[in-house]
């Protein structure tokens, strides 16, 4: 992997977001969980991954490529970053009194999930993908949209601030099952043209040879399919945390307060 390729700023933000992570627990004295380690150092990782190897294929004009890029960084990096951030890193600067009004407001889930739909939506019309395809700062700057709005969709779900409670395990699962509206709404129009919406794509080679309609169908496969399996892991586990909650939740009787059964005679025929 070239690490630092044609975009050095890639590697060196990430080093940064790394460098404040440590300097937060060198400077609070304490220190993440095993997990929340692992977490984080995977997001760095996938980011690495994304915006290095998947970019460049992306630009190779794999359409394909390029839809596996925003899941990624719509679906995957953001719940890395929030599983592999403590709440102790957070507090001061999402419940910090000019940050705290806004940040209840957009991590509220009705505005969370609008805010996302919109970004993901619009940023796949394509007069807007267009230019994303031909202006580089433009495809950053909407790079970093799929992924900040990814952290607000996944908030209610994944927050890790008590004083910003998750959704309840029900709630969480219609939530993720109303998120396959936006998602179709995208992959399906793509799926299912019988041209090539995007015009960079038959401008010039591909990378893999293959027809631009061919990769476009592939493209929203990958969208429509990929991210309905993905969510469908997603509720099983949820669903499987909340069954092991209600389990625990049903009390158990101890094995002292078990009544005993006892056979009684009557006195009749006991005189007998």
């Amino acid at each position: 992997m070239d690490i630092f390729g044609e975009h050095p700023s890639i590697p060196i933000g990430i080093a940064i977001l790394i460098a404040i992570y440590l300097g937060a627990c060198r400077v609070t004295g304490r220190r993440p969980t095993r997990m929340q380690a692992v977490w984080f150092a995977i997001a760095m990782v996938a980011i690495l991954y994304v915006q290095s190897e998947l970019d460049e294929l992306a630009d190779a004009r794999i359409f394909s490529m390029h839809m596996l890029q925003h899941l990624m960084q719509a679906f995957v990096i953001p719940p890395l970053l929030l599983l592999g951030t403590p709440d102790w890193m957070l507090r001061p600067w999402v419940l910090s009194k000019p940050i705290k009004p806004v940040a209840r407001l957009l991590t509220k889930p009705v505005i969370a999930f609008a805010i996302f739909s919109a970004v993901f939506v619009t940023a796949h019309f394509p007069p807007i993908f267009d230019r994303m395809c031909r202006d580089e700062n433009f495809h950053i700057f909407l790079h970093l949209c799929f992924m900040a709005s990814g952290i607000l969709l996944w908030w209610p779900i994944l927050s890790p601030l008590p004083e910003m409670p998750r959704l309840s395990y029900p709630a969480q699962i219609l939530y993720l099952f109303l998120l396959m509206i936006p998602m179709t709404a995208v992959a399906a129009p793509i799926t299912l043209a019988t041209h090539v919406i995007y015009p960079w794509y038959t401008e010039g080679a591909h990378g893999w040879g293959l027809k631009p309609l061919e990769d476009q169908v592939l493209g929203g496969l990958i969208m429509w399919v990929g991210q309905g399996t993905y969510l469908m892991f997603i509720f099983t586990f949820i669903f499987y945390r909340w069954q092991q909650r209600e389990d625990s939740d049903v009390p158990v009787m101890p094995a002292a307060s078990v009544p005993e059964l006892r056979v009684v005679r009557s006195r009749s025929v006991a005189h007998l």
